[in-house]
């Protein structure tokens, strides 16, 4: 099959390339780059496709951050391509600290007051964990949902997290806009350059090849001419 892997990652190369890629992040940031500049489109269609999909990216949506790109791109009138591209602004070593400032600036305007500690968190996530596993065992059982930690994680980390998120994101994704317009101009000029460039020296080497078969089939025509003449003369 075209494109397929010849030897298909396991499970745990799948999740090690997701949390750590081959190369590390520096060469994965610019390959995304590299395929960003070279879309097929204007560059402020794909200034406006890498604006809502960093925006989405920043957002705690799992799951779900390709369908959003999708939705956002098409309300800003971007590239898809580079929206989807875009998603990938943020890994596995910077959300922790994206989502600790988000969740903390979410806090003081909603006005939650409580202590954003790592025990904090931890102690959120594992109480929704383990009231989500108990509300799916539930449906098999006799026991009643519970949602005390699915509440609490709602109101003080998921709601804050995405609220809190909103200002530095909108300010990264704008940046990351103008940023973009003038790097894809700028290829996309030196692009056509290089094909401008490539077009006149093969068309150089055409009109040479042209010329000296044009020189050749003539001097073969004289040399059949005169010993043609020479034929004549002797008889």
């Amino acid at each position: 099959m075209v494109f397929k892997r010849r030897n298909p990652r396991t499970l745990w190369e799948w999740t090690r390339e997701m949390v750590y890629p081959t190369g590390g992040f520096k060469r994965a940031t610019r390959y995304v780059i590299h395929r960003m500049r070279r879309l097929p489109d204007t560059p402020h269609r794909i200034a406006r496709g890498v604006f809502a999909g960093s925006m989405v990216g920043f957002l705690p949506l799992p799951g779900m951050q390709f369908v959003a790109a999708w939705g956002a791109s098409r309300l800003a009138n971007g590239n898809l391509l580079a929206a989807l591209l875009a998603t990938f602004n943020t890994n596995p070593l910077t959300t922790p600290f994206f989502a600790v400032l988000s969740i903390t600036l979410g806090h003081w305007i909603l006005g939650i007051d409580k202590p954003l500690s790592g025990e904090y968190i931890g102690m959120a996530f594992g109480n929704a964990g383990a009231d989500l596993w108990f509300n799916v065992t539930a449906i098999f059982g006799p026991q009643h949902a519970r949602w005390e930690g699915l509440i609490q994680f709602w109101h003080e980390i998921y709601v804050p997290y995405f609220i809190g998120s909103l200002a530095p994101g909108l300010l990264l994704s704008t940046a990351f806009y103008y940023v973009t317009i003038p790097l894809v101009h700028a290829y996309q000029k030196a692009r056509d350059a290089t094909a401008i460039e490539r077009s006149e020296r093969r068309s150089k080497l055409r009109d040479t090849l042209t010329e000296a078969a044009a020189r050749l089939k003539a001097k073969t025509e004289k040399g059949d001419a005169s010993g043609d003449d020479g034929g004549k003369g002797s008889s």
